[in-house]
């Protein structure tokens, strides 16, 4: 990672030597403009972990000739902790499914252009079914809504386990969440605990939105009703200092309920207060989500603050076991067609590109009798405004 002054962070990958590894430079450089900050740093740690994989097997100068029994045994190096390929007991700490079949996805990527521009041929020998020969979309292939489907992959990575569904959170454990976050005093008439992280996960499972819309939102960007429905804007933008980023760049208006508003107004003046007593000033086209109590102060929040948040909070045995910020948008969307809600407001609620998208991944909802008596979700959707509009 790199950091010129008065720049943003950039991320490229380096050799043994600390030479600049040219292939994986080009790739990164040439879908900056699409990838999120966030994005290029996930690919290319991918690539750099595949670098030393190579080094190690004295390899890398045969990138280009590498198959699937090469990338089969990257997989297993990265299971063992990136020490050997083959081992008899499994690590505790091995990287979850998820990792790695984002690293797995990243590798394909990367030969997928190569292959395009380059005429490098791995890409062949690693998927079923001819690569198409037009510069690769990376991991975004569903932007090109009218393209058949693309090839898949000859190598897999083992999940230890399949869910069908996406975790929920339940009302009751949301609920728990947010007051081990922070609940009010009545007597006091103040809020006892950490009232960012309330609201922070009040917006996320009223909205809907994913954890870095939330975290590039500014003050302006939540518009108090006035007499009107409260909503909040979700902007995209490439400039926010904590790499924070709208998925697909698409903008789109979340309409929620006069609680979340209230809880929004005291947590400004929450922050103006906090502000003051930093000797320092705060506008409307601030970060809303910032560091109140350790330096940089009234710097914008990280989604790596979020993790070590949530920690806390499991550490006290507070919400099911392995749960994430990303829940409460599983949460959101199941609690609304529980509800009633038409799929396609739904969709348009959570910036799917497609009503497909929501119908694959929650169409189980209204088969699922027992998560309906489970809790009144009409009731806990009942302050939710979901206009279909934007």
């Amino acid at each position: 990672m790199a950091k010129p002054p008065d720049e943003r962070r950039t991320w490229t990958v380096v050799d043994g030597t600390y030479r600049t590894v040219t292939p994986v430079e080009e790739w990164l450089e040439a879908h900056q403009g699409e990838w999120s900050p966030n994005t290029v740093r996930s690919y290319a740690t991918a690539l750099a972990q595949w670098w030393s994989f190579l080094e190690q097997r004295d390899e890398a100068g045969r990138w280009q000739e590498v198959g699937v029994p090469a990338v089969t045994a990257f997989l297993s190096w990265l299971r063992n902790g990136r020490t050997a390929e083959h081992v008899l007991v499994t690590d505790k700490e091995a990287p979850q499914g998820t990792t790695m079949e984002s690293r797995l996805a990243a590798l394909i990527s990367f030969y997928r252009w190569q292959d395009a521009v380059h005429d490098v041929p791995v890409a062949r020998r690693l998927l079923r079914g001819a690569p198409r020969r037009a510069p690769a979309r990376a991991m975004l292939p569903h932007l090109d809504a009218d393209t058949s489907p693309g090839p898949s992959s000859l190598v897999r990575v083992r999940r230890i386990r399949r869910r069908d569904r996406p975790p929920i959170l339940l009302p009751p454990q949301i609920q728990a969440i947010l007051d081990g976050c922070a609940v009010f005093d009545g007597e006091r008439g103040e809020w006892r605990g950490n009232l960012r992280d309330r609201f922070l996960f009040a917006l996320l499972a009223e909205s809907g939105m994913r954890i870095g819309e939330a975290l590039g939102m500014r003050i302006c960007d939540f518009v108090m009703g006035r007499g009107a429905t409260p909503h909040v804007e979700i902007v995209p933008r490439e400039d926010n200092a904590n790499d924070a980023r709208v998925k697909m760049m698409r903008a789109r208006r979340v309409y929620v309920g006069t609680d979340l508003e209230r809880l929004y107004a005291d947590y400004l003046t929450h922050l103006s207060l906090r502000a003051t007593e930093l000797g320092m000033s705060i506008t409307v086209d601030d970060a809303l989500f910032v560091n109140l109590d350790r330096p940089p102060f009234l710097a914008p929040l990280r989604e790596g603050t979020i993790r070590d948040k949530i920690d806390v909070l499991k550490r006290g045995v507070i919400g099911p076991a392995g749960w994430t910020a990303h829940w409460f948008r599983h949460s959101h969307a199941t609690a609304l067609l529980l509800a009633g809600t038409p799929d396609w407001v739904v969709s348009r609620r959570l910036g799917h590109a497609h009503v497909q998208t929501t119908l694959d991944l929650y169409g189980w909802v209204s088969e699922d009798e027992a998560l309906r008596a489970a809790a009144n979700w009409k009731q806990y959707t009942e302050g939710w405004r979901t206009n279909g509009n934007r």
